[in-house]
This record gives C-alpha cells, sequence and structure tokens, in this order.
C-alpha cells in the first residue's frame, strides 16, 4: 500500500498523465510550432513555453475517490463560486422544484479533467452551442453547456453540467444515454476557463463552502443519507 501511494503522489506532482484529448491538440501545435522555427529562430522563444503551458493544462493527475457510494464527489478542481438554491435544466428530469446547486470555478491554471460525481447510468443528456461569456459568478444560457444526469443503482438522480467559460468554447463529452459510469472516473474536459454545476438531491445539504479549493474525485460535496438542505 505505502509503494502504491508513494506511485500516485509521483505521478501527481513531478509527471501526471496527459488526457488523450490535450495529446492530440499538443501534437498539432507542436508541429506548427516546428514548421514556423525553421523559418524563425525567435519561434521557439515563444512557442516551446506555450507547448510546456499546453502540457501542463492538459494533466490528468491521478486521484484516490474516498470510500462510500452514498458520497458525492467533486466532478472539477477550481474553487466553489457559488452555493444557491436553483430549478434544474428541464433536460435533466430532476423536477421542477428548486434544489441547492453547487458551482465550481476552474481557472486556466486548474485541471481541467472532469470526473464523475457518482457511480451509476447516464440516464439524460443535452449538450448546447453558445458563445464566449464568463461563469465565474453570473448564470447565462449563453454558454456553451453540456447536461448530464446519473441515476444510481437505488433510484437517486445526481444532475451535472459542464459549462465552457470566456476563453474558449469547447466541451469534450463522450458519454452516451445508458452508459454505466463510475464515480472519481473521468468522463471529459473543458478548456481554458470555465464551471462545473452539481445539482443535489432535494433534502441533502452540502458539505463544502463557499471559496472552498475543490480536488476532483477526492472532495465529497455531500453525503446523500444525512442533512437536510438550507437556503444560502
Amino acid at each position: 500500500m505505502k509503494k502504491e501511494f508513494l506511485e500516485i503522489s509521483w505521478k501527481r506532482y513531478l509527471l501526471p498523465p496527459i488526457h488523450p484529448e490535450g495529446i492530440r491538440v499538443v501534437l498539432i501545435m507542436a508541429c506548427v510550432v516546428t514548421l514556423l522555427g525553421l523559418l524563425s529562430s525567435y519561434i521557439w522563444v515563444i512557442g516551446v513555453p506555450v507547448l510546456g503551458f499546453a502540457l501542463y493544462f492538459f494533466r490528468n493527475p491521478e486521484r484516490v475517490p474516498p470510500e462510500g457510494d452514498h458520497l458525492v464527489l467533486a466532478p472539477a478542481d477550481g474553487i466553489v463560486c457559488a452555493i444557491r438554491e436553483m430549478v434544474p435544466p428541464e433536460t435533466l428530469n430532476l423536477g421542477t422544484d428548486p434544489l441547492i446547486r453547487v458551482s465550481t470555478f476552474m481557472s486556466v491554471f486548474n485541471v481541467h479533467v472532469n470526473r464523475n460525481p457518482v457511480s451509476g447510468m447516464v440516464c439524460a443528456l443535452k449538450y448546447h452551442p453558445g458563445k464566449f461569456v464568463n461563469v465565474a459568478h453570473k448564470d447565462s444560457e449563453d454558454n456553451e453547456r453540456q447536461e448530464i444526469c446519473v441515476q444510481k443503482r437505488n433510484g437517486t438522480k445526481i444532475g451535472y453540467v459542464q459549462i465552457a467559460g470566456l476563453v474558449a468554447r469547447r466541451i469534450f463529452c463522450p458519454l452516451q444515454v445508458g452508459q454505466q459510469v463510475k464515480r472519481g472516473q473521468v468522463f471529459g474536459l473543458i478548456r481554458f476557463g470555465s464551471r462545473l454545476d452539481v445539482y443535489l438531491p432535494k433534502g441533502v445539504k452540502p458539505l463544502v463552502e463557499l471559496g472552498q479549493t475543490m480536488v476532483a474525485g477526492e472532495t465529497v460535496i455531500a453525503d446523500l443519507t444525512k442533512g437536510k438542505s438550507h437556503e444560502r
């Protein structure tokens, strides 16, 4: 167990793997930089740091989910920017009553790989194209977003939404309706500054606070067996 922990730590902090979607982007960028670098050596001064940041941006570090199928885990790295009661999107099939929504904002320096907050079956998916709008502190129907709903074995549904932000609008989510997913498992990513919302079931209280740092697949957002929701 100690050896496994050390291996995970080494991969997490020194040389984390790169998400496959990122590898494709980095290879294209490397080809462009190489071709331009043959024309002018000054290109390398700018191109090499850009390639380095691209590798850093698409990193996919190892994560160890805490035990407990009743726990709802953070789907994204970042900062909790909002906790409020909101009516969930109609396409998630979560009803018309307001539910507690926990929003995590990802800056360009955060890991942008997203992980499933719970295990279960994907029961609803809806993609919406959109515009370049800041998502840190406002709600907008103009943003590109991917709505996802997963139903646990006991029938409980958890909705979560990937929302692209100001810098770029490119969401990657290969999930399909009927697919079985596992908590803490990578399901997609969003390029550059963006946000991810999680809608908790009615009566479930969030265990995180505004401004708290989130670690995807490890931070516990809520316990489905405890607490009652309250307005914030």
